[in-house]
């Protein structure tokens, strides 16, 4: 029988899907020449030291894969053998694939961790603060469950002053990555909260994996509203850890990270209360000390002051005066005295001599007594305060002054004021 090409093709074809052993196939191998086709299908050949073969994903098949192909990876993979009667070329139609030596689940989580740290999403200069006093907490978790009834009993006892808003999500299986990551973007365009805790209780890696998604790590990177991560237990660590502004150890950690306790805000109010009464007392003590000083100073400077301070001022010149008047007749009347025992003791001519000297001091004596100048026609003018009036400018009309004549005193009125000229 002779065969055409394209019959031996499809007879090949035939005879290795007939091959029950050829079905479900598990092959080990190293995966090169892979290409994504802009359809989805992943194309890549697979080969030891000695052999290889192509092999095909189509894209439905793809879109389970945890982690992303490479050249270079080692991988099993599980499938079934056929060929493609157009070039007659075995090949391997493959339905899954698991890394070779490592859990498909890490390798993904691995990958995964290096391209959103290679982006910058875990940057430190990306996070945002954790608001010390929330007045509104947005709870991204499951509404059922131990760990939103920690969260919701923490909250209320440490800071019952927050509001805290359950946004239920679905926080495992296929759809729950897409969920959370949604659900974030509303409370976000909500614009309410403060503060968000995105988590849920413990479980497997395979449980926790939603948190492990690049959309649920976007989303958060994303959100405006900082975000605490509280999945699973100490140990669990995920991707929305890395990515989240602050990360807690687990959910009842995130509740009692994201408010203060108000046993502790209490001791911190009243220790502030006590140091702003101290502070308000010593500016009280401050401002009486103040007011005090101001007072005294300005009893100093009142007109009754001011008057008494002048009057004062002038009764110690007069005394001043009076002295010095005393200390220079007694020092004329010493000088006197001498050169008059000088003269008794003198020849005639001497004493003629001295006796002009002694007329010319007494001349002089005489004419420093103000009664010498009372003598010629002048007075003294006092006003009521007994103050020498020396300028007619210090007089008004109506005011009482005092006359001294060198023999006794007159009292007047003012009657009307001539303003000297200067």
């Amino acid at each position: 029988m002779i065969y055409t090409v394209t019959q031996l093709n499809q007879q090949i074809k035939g005879m290795l899907e007939s091959n029950p052993s050829f079905r479900n196939i598990f092959v080990q191998g190293e995966i090169s020449n892979y290409k994504q086709h802009t359809s989805g299908h992943h194309y890549m050949t697979l080969k030891d030291a000695d052999g290889a073969i192509s092999a095909v994903l189509f894209r439905a098949d793809a879109a389970r894969l945890r982690f992303r192909l490479m050249n270079g990876m080692k991988v099993i993979a599980r499938g079934r053998v056929s060929s493609f009667p157009k070039t007659g070329q075995v090949q391997l139609y493959l339905a899954d694939l698991m890394p070779d030596g490592t859990g498909a689940l890490h390798l993904a989580f691995e990958q995964l961790k290096a391209k959103l740290y290679a982006e910058g999403l875990f940057d430190q200069s990306h996070k945002q603060e954790i608001p010390r006093m929330p007045h509104t907490i947005a709870l991204v978790t499951s509404p059922t469950g131990a760990a939103v009834r920690d969260m919701i009993r923490i909250l209320g006892r440490r800071y019952p002053l927050a509001k805290v808003q359950l946004w239920p999500v679905l926080v495992q299986g296929e759809n729950a990555a897409a969920d959370i990551a949604k659900t974030i973007a509303r409370v976000n365009a909500h614009g309410q909260a403060d503060v968000m805790i995105v988590g849920r209780g413990g479980g497997s890696l395979e449980d926790l994996w939603a948190f492990n998604e690049e959309i649920v790590a976007r989303a958060i990177y994303n959100s405006k509203i900082p975000v605490i991560s509280a999945v699973g237990h100490e140990p669990d660590v995920t991707i929305a850890d890395f990515v989240a502004d602050l990360r807690a150890p687990t959910p009842s950690g995130a509740a009692e990270l994201a408010v203060p306790d108000r046993g502790e805000l209490s001791i911190l109010i009243d220790r502030e209360q006590e140091r702003l009464m101290t502070a308000l007392e010593n500016r009280l003590n401050g401002l009486a000390n103040r007011l005090q000083a101001q007072e005294n100073r300005l009893a100093r400077c009142t007109p009754a002051q001011y008057v008494a301070e002048r009057r004062r001022r002038t009764e110690e010149l007069i005394e001043r005066m009076r002295l010095a008047q005393r200390r220079k007749i007694d020092s004329l009347k010493t000088s006197f005295s001498y050169h008059e025992k000088k003269l008794r003791d003198m020849p005639d001519i001497l004493l003629e001599r001295r006796r002009g000297k002694l007329q010319s001091l007494s001349g002089q004596l005489d004419a420093l007594s103000p009664l010498r100048v009372l003598a010629r026609g002048f007075s003294v003018v006092t006003d009521a305060q007994n103050k020498i009036i020396t300028d007619s400018a210090d007089l008004q009309t109506g005011d009482a002054v005092t006359l001294r004549f060198a023999q006794g005193t007159a009292k007047a009125q003012i009657t009307s004021v001539q303003k000297s000229r200067k």
